[in-house]
């Protein structure tokens, strides 16, 4: 392919790389190089973890700093980080590289798969920084690791004769730089959605992550809908979330081969039918058991990823006071109340209450009336006389 006009192109691609340390200890690395196409002029960044979309960003600017400017255009691979796909050239780039290309107006050119050609002068720079640079050099820090690596920018990846163009890069970059589109000052990466690094989940609801390929639960992946997951390393372990901060959907060993396929056995349980055969369980303790499942149904609606959760609590609620629950389902469903939470605390506070108007029953029938009448006035007898009195009594005797 022919070298394109000064100033028109620069193209970027990632690489790995293991060094050893101090201790004779394998360190796993990450770089990213950029490369003028013309001039072949470089910048190399290296971190000591997976890039997000931040970061090649960032590094972005590190690079238009140390080049003075910016090209037309940037050749890059179909890599997660810049794009999530490709539909006949029209690009679907991710969110937070679609707000940088915006904010820095320069035209994406994804190269096609399995066409290295369109990308040879960057995927050459790539292997000449592991076989000149990192090649037996020992890795002591990543700042210094980063510092050498701009010295050998300066004294040999920049200075040294190209094999192709027969020319020193620093040589053409001076008559390069000219062409180069100015900059304005380094854009603030805190309006940058997130930095996150992001996979989609596959048909077979696995992840790729570092050439080999993680499982989710069954069911995971959904078709005509966004499969995007957000992937998360800490130390050994890899964990999978929906989003950057929500629930975790998977978490996995990482593996060190490449190929292989880590899988979780609870991963292959098709969980939906447990979730059905719950739902109908819990709706035949209510007497009213098409309302308990419409009532259901509705808790399911608004929360699918926590369902699980909410007919536990719901069955706890039960478990206290089936009675009560039937009165609490009446009235969540009565005021639109579909969680797990509210219908718990509604049959909380009945039993309280039916508690409180016993209690209130037993001391009313404690209380002493304050009119009670003595018992000794209640036994007592009236004197009984014989019926001889009476009858002298009638015929005017006097009774002494």
């Amino acid at each position: 392919i022919p070298d394109p006009p000064m100033g028109k192109q620069l193209q970027v691609d990632f690489g790995e790389y293991k060094a050893k340390d101090q201790n004779n200890q394998e360190k796993h690395l990450w770089f990213i190089c950029l490369v003028l196409s013309n001039s072949r002029y470089k910048y190399v960044e290296w971190l000591d973890r997976p890039f997000t979309t931040r970061d090649a960003l960032r590094c972005h600017e590190h690079a238009f700093q140390m080049f003075g400017g910016i090209t037309e255009e940037i050749v890059y691979d179909q890599d997660h980080l810049i794009s999530k796909d490709e539909n006949a050239g029209d690009l679907i780039l991710t969110v937070e590289f679609q707000s940088y290309v915006k904010e820095r107006s320069f035209r994406v050119q994804l190269c096609r798969k399995s066409d290295p050609e369109s990308k040879g002068r960057i995927e050459n720079v790539v292997g000449y920084v592991k076989k000149n640079f990192a090649k037996n050099r020992v890795f002591t820090n990543l700042e210094k690791w980063n510092e050498q690596c701009l010295h050998w920018l300066e004294r040999t990846g920049n200075y040294n004769v190209h094999n192709t163009t027969k020319k020193r890069p620093v040589e053409v970059f001076a008559l390069e730089k000219p062409h180069l589109r100015p900059i304005s000052s380094t854009i603030n990466f805190s309006n940058v959605d997130t930095a996150s690094i992001t996979r989609s989940v596959r048909k077979d609801n696995t992840v790729r992550y570092l050439s080999n390929r993680y499982s989710v639960p069954l069911g995971t992946y959904k078709q005509h809908r966004d499969n995007t997951v957000y992937l998360e390393i800490k130390n050994d372990r890899l964990i999978i979330r929906y989003s950057p901060d929500g629930q975790v959907l998977a978490e996995h060993k990482i593996d060190s081969g490449k190929g292989q396929l880590i899988q979780d056995r609870q991963h292959t349980r098709d969980r939906t039918q447990g979730i059905n055969a719950y739902i109908e369980t819990i709706s035949k303790r209510f007497n009213q058991q098409e309302m308990a499942l419409e009532f259901l149904e509705k808790i399911r609606e608004k929360y699918p990823r926590y369902i699980r959760d909410q007919l536990q609590v719901i069955s706890k609620a039960i478990n206290k006071n089936e009675q009560i629950a039937n009165q609490a389902l009446e009235y969540c469903v009565s005021q639109k109340l579909y969680s797990a939470n509210d219908f718990f605390d509604i049959v909380s506070f009945l039993i309280r209450e039916k508690d409180n108007k016993d209690e209130s029953m037993d001391s009313i029938l404690k209380i002493k009336l304050t009119n009670q009448v003595d018992e000794a006035v209640l036994k007592a007898r009236p004197e009984e006389r014989k019926m001889d009195i009476y009858m002298n009594i009638l015929r005017g005797e006097v009774i002494r």
